[in-house]
């Protein structure tokens, strides 16, 4: 590592062969207690307590677009991404209400099973389709926040970066199962919270003026703001960014299989909501103090104007890789801060970060990134065994043969998010490309849940035409800023963060209008199980 003091590249060392210690510790204590099947993989037995399981969920809320998003969002803008955390209490009101009783009395580890048994094996499988593809969106846009930070601090190509993580989260992930994703959070949940706190400080106490002056310089840019309180659905004002999140977080807690696949990991229904809630008790104050950072780092170099420079550059090169000084300089003097605030947390590190401390926030970053691609990694393979390979391929397999097959699953899931993340090197944001993402995959499968559960008279061919027309809608608004200026007249007026609201309600709307249509069935029908058309 070119850059780092020998002190931080052994702190950094030490935490990766941790981690990789923990895969090779549970690996071996599975061995030598006969547990070491499908079942200790995917669900750790059920024997997990619901405190770890909360930290563990608050670890993969944090992700490195947490850590280095959401301060370059804050350094660019102001508090309005802040909404969505402001919605989490509500989703898991929810989700401990409804969704985890749901989960624990069907027994099935697989969030997307039941699909298959309400409306037919094309709902699991489109569900599958839509949480596979959400994964890969998450895995590669973390992998990009960590590689963007370590290059700053290494010199080391993105790409390499990448790989090299990469290995270490596929080790401890394959050898451990759940067991070792679950104890690797709950470290690296601390880890990370200590990083930021570190930094906060650093950034407050090298400031001249102190608190204050942060305050005032934030108060005359309007970072503080919440954003727009007026009924705009094409801006992302206020109402915009609730009700993303909480579409957002009843997804997460509702249909997304790395958070089901926990509840089935504690020992009751009780432990289960216990997790979700501590999750939210966390994540909510936390993440407030990484727009408290973005939003001190905008002050600190708002009041030292070369350092924002130097990042100006730096953008402008990394925009213009082999461009000349003089279009690099020119090209600089036109970026705006929301155009570099992703690279501001590392120029920071690398400048102004003590040795020793260096290495701790290196290692906070690195826990951010790997605790959520650790568990979608597990999540993913859960499901391509259980819901695609079992399902269509071979149903019978020994013990054995789905411990191999998680095992290979894993692997190539991991592969296929660093090959996501190298692909998404020059985005402008972090935090937007992961929530446009998101939104598009998860829309779809959150309005056909909730059209299961609720409207327990709607049939196949209902849920099947209202799905068709919602993924319209959805491709609709995902692909309208397409449309020419001729036919200006037909694009989506809504901002892209209202994807996954109004894909979810076309869904769930229509499919209840068209119940309406065909009539009110016998009562007797409610209680039957609806497989075909």
């Amino acid at each position: 590592m070119k850059n780092l003091p020998l002190i931080d590249v052994a702190i950094i060392l030490m935490y990766l062969a941790g981690m990789v210690g923990v895969g090779v510790y549970f690996s071996r204590k599975n061995s030598r207690e006969s547990s070491n099947n499908a079942e200790q993989f995917t669900t750790a037995s059920g024997q997990i307590p619901g405190w770890a399981i909360g930290m563990s969920i608050y670890a993969t809320f944090l992700s490195s677009n947490t850590f280095l998003g959401v301060p370059g969002k804050a350094f660019g803008s102001n508090w309005n991404s802040f909404v969505f955390s402001l919605s989490m209490p509500l989703a898991a009101w929810v989700a401990t209400k409804f969704f985890i009783p749901f989960y624990r009395n069907t027994g099935e580890v697989s969030a997307y099973t039941n699909l298959e048994n309400r409306f037919g094996p094309w709902a699991r499988s489109y569900a599958v389709v839509c949480f596979l593809l959400t994964q890969l969106a998450r895995m590669g846009s973390i992998f990009f926040g960590i590689a963007l930070s370590l290059q700053a601090l290494t010199g080391y190509p993105m790409a390499t970066i990448m790989v090299v993580v990469g290995i270490c989260i596929i080790l401890y992930t394959v050898m451990g199962g759940m067991e070792a994703v679950i104890w690797t959070e709950v470290v690296q949940g601390v880890i990370k919270t200590a990083g930021a706190v570190i930094i906060l400080w650093l950034v407050v106490d090298g400031m001249s003026g102190g608190v204050g002056k942060i305050i005032d310089i934030g108060q005359a840019d309007n970072k503080f703001s919440l954003g727009s309180y007026a009924p705009d659905f094409s801006q992302p004002t206020f109402w915009v960014i609730l009700l993303y999140g909480f579409f957002m977080n009843l997804n997460n807690f509702g249909m997304d299989q790395n958070y089901v696949q926990r509840y089935h990991t504690t020992t009751s229904i009780k432990e289960a909501a216990k997790s979700v809630w501590l999750c939210v008790y966390l994540y909510v104050p936390i993440s407030l103090i990484f727009f408290v950072l973005g939003s001190a780092l905008y002050a600190y170099y708002q009041a030292n104007p070369e350092m924002m420079e130097a990042v100006r550059l730096q953008a402008a090169a990394d925009k213009l890789p082999g461009g000349t000084q003089e279009a690099i300089q020119q090209l600089a003097a036109t970026l705006k801060p929301s155009d570099f605030g992703d690279k501001v947390m590392p120029h920071f590190m690398v400048t102004k970060v003590p040795a020793g401390l260096l290495g701790l926030i290196v290692a906070a970053i690195l826990s951010a990134a790997m605790s959520t691609i650790s568990s979608g990694m597990n999540a993913s393979a859960t499901v391509f065994s259980v819901d695609i390979y079992q399902r269509y391929i071979k149903s019978n397999l020994t013990d054995k043969q789905s411990l191999r097959l998680l095992y290979v699953a894993t692997t190539v899931f991991g592969l296929m998010g660093m090959v996501t993340g190298i692909s998404m090197i020059g985005v402008k944001s972090i935090l937007d490309v992961w929530w446009v993402l998101s939104g598009i995959f998860a829309g779809g499968m959150l309005g056909l849940f909730l059209l299961g559960i609720i409207s327990r008279q709607t049939r196949n061919v209902e849920a099947l035409t209202a799905t068709m027309i919602g993924l319209l809608v959805i491709l609709w608004m995902t692909f309208s800023a397409q449309i020419p200026d001729s036919l200006a007249y037909l694009r989506s007026a809504f901002h892209p963060n209202m994807i996954i609201v109004v894909g979810t309600l076309t869904i769930f709307l229509v499919g209840i209008l068209l119940t309406k249509i065909r009539g009110k069935v016998p009562e007797n029908a409610e209680e039957q199980t609806v497989t075909g058309a």
